[in-house]
């Protein structure tokens, strides 16, 4: 049987709506990050920005210059992967920057291929990113068909302080609980495929139960369709004069979804950060909420292998 940390946790319930919104006004989240980017306090105590910077798809030629002018801009969470192949860019990034190694918040992912050597991955990826630790370490994918996660994850278990915190990536209920019925530690995030045409309730519902954060990525949909399109973005960002990226990010900010949307373009990095001056009201989330369609971009959870 798995344990849970002590530390708070944002969730996201559709029945907590009119709460969390409270919350919102009233707290402006709990705390804020150096960079008055929100923090949300994990199920271990450990504490995550929760508006990121992604280099999923980054050229591992241009990752050193993006994630330069990323932390330029004022982000201090980047996450990264080995199967992206742009650690080493990424570490350079770090290093170049000057800024404390504190004030950063760094994750990468273990790829299924390595579940069964995932001590050697991860001193591998430790080295690429030139670091002592990564704050959050997360299986990349269940992999189900290999029937190796919960090797795995035992494994990331013993990694202690040089992974402070670690979790899963596009884990559905049924493999959570399998993980928390056959390990000790329960996962701090559920990083899973999450934007307003696929809102992912049962996941969220289920990590809200066992104390799991919940990160979305592709949380603009990769723009593979027309957010500005869809009729209460389009209504939410002429009210609030934001772009409909701005607006989708809010939405996700507001249901306590930690996020890392990915441009190579400084001045779209500048915009997206720009988000804490306005609060959608209720009736607009609600609207975005009606935007779910089950619209699936990635690979189902359980076909990757």
């Amino acid at each position: 049987m798995s344990i849970v940390g002590t530390g708070q946790f944002f969730g996201s319930p559709e029945e907590e709506r009119d709460k969390l919104l409270r919350d919102l006004m009233a707290q402006k989240r709990d705390r804020t990050s150096p960079s008055g980017i929100p923090v949300i306090t994990l199920n271990d105590g450990n504490t995550i920005p929760q508006l990121g910077f992604g280099v999923f798809k980054v050229d591992p030629q241009e990752t050193e210059q993006v994630v330069t002018e990323a932390l330029a801009a004022g982000y201090r969470h980047i996450d990264t992967a080995a199967f992206y192949d742009n650690e080493e860019a990424v570490g350079r990034a770090i290093a170049r920057s000057g800024i404390p190694r504190g004030e950063l918040f760094i994750t990468t992912k273990l790829w299924p291929s390595r579940f069964d050597d995932a001590e050697m991955a991860f001193n591998e990826s430790l080295e690429k990113l030139g670091l002592d630790y990564v704050d959050l370490y997360l299986l990349h994918w269940p992999a189900p068909r290999n029937n190796n996660f919960v090797r795995a994850w035992k494994a990331l278990e013993g990694f202690g302080e040089r992974a402070r915190s670690i979790g899963v990536c596009n884990f559905l209920p049924e493999h959570l609980d399998r993980l928390i019925d056959e390990t000790t530690i329960v996962p701090a995030v559920n990083q899973v495929e999450l934007h307003p045409a696929l809102q992912q309730r049962e996941t969220r519902a289920h990590a809200r139960k066992h104390g799991i954060a919940v990160e979305a990525w592709a949380p603009l949909g990769q723009w593979r369709y027309d957010l500005a399109g869809e009729a209460p973005i389009a209504a939410a960002a002429e009210a609030h004069a934001k772009t409909a990226a701005q607006v989708v990010i809010r939405w996700h900010l507001q249901n306590g979804i930690i996020i890392f949307p990915k441009t190579v373009n400084p001045e779209r990095m500048k915009e997206n950060l720009n988000v804490f001056d306005f609060e959608l009201t209720a009736e607009e989330m609600l609207a975005i909420d009606g935007l779910d369609r089950g619209q699936r971009l990635g690979s189902h959870p359980n076909e990757k292998h």
